[in-house]
């Protein structure tokens, strides 16, 4: 790998690394040690979330963690994971970095001020034969769109639980928007 190939992977693992839950092990650097972390792994606890949000009664339950200790972890992990309230202003701004994803239909589009947010969970219900699956596989798609063009630029995570999922058709929506078919298949992620 050049040097410059190096750099850039190692930025992406930083950034990976700042998306999603973030691993127990995480509290070491913070004072928790090695071996605190192993009794809370043993006992299920496998993120700093799950330590942040456990009733403190489930984390003086794990053998070998006194109250004065549990509070020590639950205060580190609570460090690391936003808790509680913030201001509206903070809100605010959080909200102006979410973007729209387009689906594909001006219509639907104009209905939902611009396409489906990102940073929520949309629920998709309807009569069979309305068009969910083949929403699901366009934003499939325009996810991998720059932001330019009504996309995210970014990769899809596919959950398919009714065995709908057709590569076929998203290669017929990447060739709609001028996209290399290997390329958005290999950005989507997929589950049954």
């Amino acid at each position: 790998m050049q040097a410059a190939e190096v750099t850039a992977a190692a930025t992406m693992e930083v950034e990976e690394e700042a998306c999603g839950p973030l691993m127990v092990g995480k509290l070491e650097g913070n004072g928790v040690s090695a071996n605190d972390i192993k009794k809370l792994e043993e006992a299920g606890f496998h993120t700093v979330e799950s330590v942040a949000y456990a009733p403190k009664k489930q984390l003086l339950a794990i053998k070998g963690i006194s109250e004065a200790k549990a509070d020590k972890v639950q205060g580190e992990a609570m460090k690391l994971v936003p808790m509680g309230f913030t201001t509206a202003a903070d809100f605010h701004l959080r909200r102006a970095e979410l973007i729209q994803i387009m689906t594909g239909s001006k219509e639907l589009d104009k209905l939902l001020r611009g396409g489906i947010e990102t940073g929520s969970i949309t629920e998709l219900f309807g009569e069979f034969r309305t068009g969910k699956t083949q929403l699901c596989h366009t934003l499939a798609v325009t996810c991998q769109l720059p932001v330019d063009r009504g996309g995210g630029e970014g990769k899809c995570l596919y959950i398919d639980t009714e065995g709908t999922f057709r590569p076929e058709r998203l290669l017929a929506v990447a060739d709609r928007y001028g996209l290399s078919g290997d390329d958005v298949l290999d950005n989507i992620a997929y589950a049954r």
